[in-house]
């Protein structure tokens, strides 16, 4: 119908112009409506909490692509618990949320060590270690409520660290070590795993400084002073407290089995040495058996040249007759007097003699 008004042919000029006029009004006022639909309740809240967040600033995050609600209640939240507002400032807020962090997490983090008051927390370290990946909420509760940390940790295979004192006796410990986060160095420090470590190595080595294991099953505090004085938490991103022995117990008597099993490699050592030097003597005397073999055959090869030189001798007339027999004489004489000589020894060394 407005059209056919505007393009009737006896239509008003005035009456053309005003239509035109409202159609921009409304071009113009529908879009201001709906932004001011969307973001006068946040505005209202802003206004009423005082957290100082105009309209133009909720319109430009949404151009920015950031959401306005989450800005908002994270500013609110900063003023209502009284921190410094020249800091956390909406600009600051957006920021951050740009780059990725959580808003909402960081601002809680800073209301609880505000409210604690034992905590020096300023936006741009919360904000830091929000980026870094950690928890920032839950680096506070730890630092106002210290959690425990048990060692070792009782969801991998060992249950006790096992030390050996210097006697020898084997003892199994377990301890509970009681951490407060570190914020300062929560970015780039270590973690509970570094900790455990730490405080396993610390206890055996306490453990094998001591004289006998009486001594810290005496006095078990002495392990928890001698590793807290070492300063395991450098470069943590936590603060040892306190470090408690548990549980105790006394073990096998390691040294004593590693003397046992010390003594018989020993002795395997000593046998295989005295088997060397039989072996080598056995060797030694085949030797010399076999050189009186070689030496008695060479004496039977002289003997049996006797009676060819004996030959040689009567038919070149070197050796009479008489000489020859003579010499039979003294040969039976003393076959003899050698036999007289072992009838007078016992049996056994007679029959030694003759055999020998």
């Amino acid at each position: 119908m407005a059209r056919s008004l505007l393009f009737a042919d006896d239509a008003d000029p005035l009456k053309i112009i005003f239509f035109i006029a409202v159609g921009i009004v409304l071009v113009i006022l529908l879009p201001v409506c709906a932004v001011f639909a969307r973001f006068f309740p946040l505005w209202v809240q802003s206004v009423m909490t005082g957290a100082g967040v105009n309209l133009f600033d909720l319109l430009g995050m949404t151009f920015r692509k950031v959401n306005p609600a989450v800005i908002l209640r994270a500013k609110i939240m900063a003023v209502q618990a009284g921190l410094n507002s020249q800091i956390i400032t909406v600009k600051s807020l957006e920021s951050h949320y740009l780059a990725g962090g959580n808003v909402l997490q960081v601002i809680r983090a800073m209301v609880a060590a505000n409210k604690a008051k034992i905590i020096d927390l300023d936006y741009k370290l919360a904000a830091a270690i929000d980026l870094a990946g950690r928890n920032v909420l839950e680096a506070v509760q730890t630092s106002v409520n210290p959690k425990v940390i048990d060692c070792p940790s009782q969801t991998g295979g060992e249950q006790m660290l096992d030390g050996v004192a210097k006697n020898g006796i084997l003892l199994k410990v377990k301890a509970r070590v009681t951490v407060r986060a570190n914020l300062r160095q929560l970015i780039g420090g270590a973690t509970e795993e570094t900790i455990i470590a730490r405080v396993g190595e610390g206890i055996v080595s306490a453990i094998g400084s001591a004289e006998t294991h009486s001594e810290v099953l005496a006095s078990p505090e002495r392990i928890s002073k001698t590793v807290l004085a070492r300063r395991l938490d450098s470069q943590t991103a936590f603060e040892i407290v306190s470090i408690d022995i548990a549980d105790i117990d006394v073990g096998d008597n390691i040294g004593a089995r590693l003397q046992a099993d010390q003594a018989e490699a020993d002795t395997k050592v000593a046998r295989a040495k005295a088997e060397g030097r039989r072996a080598l003597a056995v060797a030694a005397e085949q030797e010399n058996l076999a050189s009186i073999e070689a030496n008695r055959a060479k004496v039977v090869q002289a003997e049996a040249e006797v009676p060819k030189a004996i030959s040689d001798a009567l038919v070149t007339g070197n050796l009479q007759i008489l000489e020859y027999y003579k010499l039979r004489n003294i040969q039976s004489d003393t076959e003899m007097r050698g036999a007289i000589a072992r009838a007078g020894q016992p049996q056994s060394a007679a029959i030694k003699s003759a055999t020998g």
